[in-house]
């Protein structure tokens, strides 16, 4: 039997199934507290603080196996538990009655809702507010932590969502694949398992349905899951792996098609932390810097000298390459403490964010702009800039003429609403570059919110309207990038080249796989598979059309 979810972290993973150990009853509403209200907010606020201090325990750990991500992650947990409108809100439940283990479990849920309703990034982050809940809980009520199982024997991780803190740690010698029911392409479990390069799926319905020691086999790019495989099927899958990292091997140099026609690599950094990883996987720049994660989780801006010696340190990496900064992509589904929102937003995803919160606080872009061209200075990287959440010609030019005041000569702008790819000539002549985020124009294109599971059939790159939308925004006479998820695909990479796009950045680990593909095909190859999955009628029409038309992904056991 397959089940088939999304694929986040590609590669093959053969093993019997294990479950996260210990999940964590919902204490009772009516349970009384076992003390007076002063010693019930003295063992919530202790406990929270005991599961703070594990969290930044675990992230030292990851840190000296070399996982900066996990440890970032852990610690931002660990900022949490401590955040003191949290213990406030402790507070305020014990002095209506409730137990410390009921006012820890209702604190969270406020938050909770904050976040699930916050928009795409931060209702990612619910996951993690829950580890801390449930972590919290356990503790007061002396129950067993939630956590990895212990095992002899390798083993595919399947979990109606994982834990940072329990990715972060885990040992890929052991854990084979990760298997989730929910979470998304920007989940924590997703970023971990690419950055461990361990397979992972997610958003597979009946996940943990799956009974212990059941054998499964996972392709983390292909997205499925077989249950009880025969030896046949994981033979040819193992073939398949060793014959693509093979390829891989063989598969060096800057980015291009077999008829020699260039396709610039680049990666998708969120800080100079990242930027071992691109080196060493061969990238030739930074497609997309994600300025943000300088500025989450402040009550004010980082100073200017911050910021320039950010920039400055991924500028420096790569001396013969480029590097594609985005503008602070803040508001609705980023919110930041010093840019507040106009107002209540019911739809945050379509509220005031990047560009248009941008242009509410001038300051915050000329002080970014300044600092990055402080921080170009006297370098020999190009230095790209651009905003995001761009709908028309006015912003591109209002972007561009910031851009030109700061001293930065290569503005460009993010296609990522539908009217700005329908209008791409008009912005063309305002900017000097286009990037185009697949994600979120996937999402506003198909009107399929991105964290909705049972959605996962239109929040696919491979629809048909979108790459008409690329391919409008590729045909508009200026240099057009692709920086989303797309990009990651290595038979839609061949498409989005085949439709005009002239670079493509990813997250690191894809990098090889993706300049294989395209040094196994031909420019007209690709043009001829662009063509296919344009006439089709679906995304899996559109895929399977194009792999017809890309022969040697074969080799490539894709």
């Amino acid at each position: 039997m397959e089940l088939r979810g999304a694929g986040v972290s590609p590669g093959i993973g053969f093993g019997p199934v294990r479950g996260i150990a210990g999940a964590v009853p919902e204490p009772g509403a009516d349970d009384a507290p076992a003390g007076d209200a002063e010693a019930e907010t003295a063992a919530a606020l202790a406990a929270l603080a005991a599961v703070a201090d594990d969290l930044e325990a675990r992230g030292a750990i990851a840190a000296e196996v070399g996982n900066r991500e996990g440890q970032d992650v852990l610690n931002a947990q660990a900022l949490m538990a401590r955040d003191p409108g949290l213990a406030d809100g402790v507070r305020a439940k014990v002095a209506e009655g409730r137990s410390a283990a009921r006012a820890v479990f209702e604190s969270f849920g406020v938050y909770r809702e904050m976040l699930a309703g916050a928009g795409e990034y931060l209702a990612a982050r619910v996951t993690d507010l829950d580890d801390i809940r449930d972590r919290t809980v356990a503790r007061l009520l002396g129950l067993p932590m939630p956590g990895v199982p212990e095992s002899d024997e390798p083993f595919v991780l399947v979990a109606r969502d994982l834990a940072p803190a329990d990715t972060a740690v885990l040992d890929p010698a052991k854990v084979v694949a990760f298997v989730t029911e929910e979470g998304g392409p920007t989940s924590h479990t997703a970023i971990l398992a690419r950055t461990m390069g361990v397979p992972a799926v997610v958003a597979l319905p009946g996940a943990t349905d799956l009974a212990d020691g059941t054998p499964v086999l996972v392709d983390g790019g292909a997205g499925t899951v077989v249950v009880d495989p025969s030896a046949e099927i994981v033979r040819e899958a193992r073939d398949a792996a060793a014959t693509r990292s093979a390829a891989l091997a063989e598969a060096t140099g800057p980015g291009r098609t077999k008829d020699g026609h260039s396709v610039p690599l680049l990666a998708n950094i969120g800080g100079p932390k990242d930027v071992p990883a691109a080196v060493e996987n061969g990238a030739e720049g930074v497609g997309l810097y994600r300025t943000e994660f300088l500025f989450l989780d402040r009550a004010t801006p980082p100073t200017d000298a911050e910021q320039e010696r950010a920039y400055r340190e991924v500028l420096e990496a790569f001396p013969n390459g480029r590097v594609v900064v985005r503008a602070l992509d803040a508001g609705a589904d980023k919110p930041l403490a010093f840019l507040p929102p106009p107002g209540e937003e019911p739809n945050p995803a379509l509220g005031e964010r990047g560009l248009r919160m941008l242009r509410r606080h001038e300051d915050v872009l000329t002080a970014q702009l300044s600092a990055l061209a402080r921080a170009a200075s006297g370098l020999t990287t190009k230095l790209q800039v651009m905003a995001p959440m761009v709908t028309d010609a006015e912003e591109a030019a209002y972007f561009a003429a910031a851009c030109r005041a700061a001293g930065i000569e290569h503005p460009g702008v993010m296609i990522e609403v539908p009217a700005a790819a329908l209008r791409a000539t008009d912005l063309a002549s305002e900017v000097k570059f286009f990037s185009l985020g697949t994600n979120d124009l996937t999402q506003y294109t198909c009107a399929a919110d991105r964290q909705i599971g049972g959605l996962a059939h239109l929040q696919d790159a491979w629809q048909p309207a979108v790459l008409d939308l690329v391919a409008s925004a590729a045909c508009a006479g200026i240099p057009c990038g692709v920086c989303g998820e797309a990009a990651n695909d290595p038979a839609l990479a061949c498409v989005l080249v085949g439709l005009g796009v002239t670079s493509l950045s990813m997250s690191a680990p894809s990098l090889p796989l993706v300049r294989a593909a395209l040094a196994r095909h031909t420019l007209d190859e690709c043009r001829a598979a662009a063509s296919a999955a344009r006439a089709a009628r679906s995304a899996e029409a559109a895929k399977a059309s194009a792999r017809q038309a890309l022969p040697a992904l074969a080799s490539l056991g894709l």
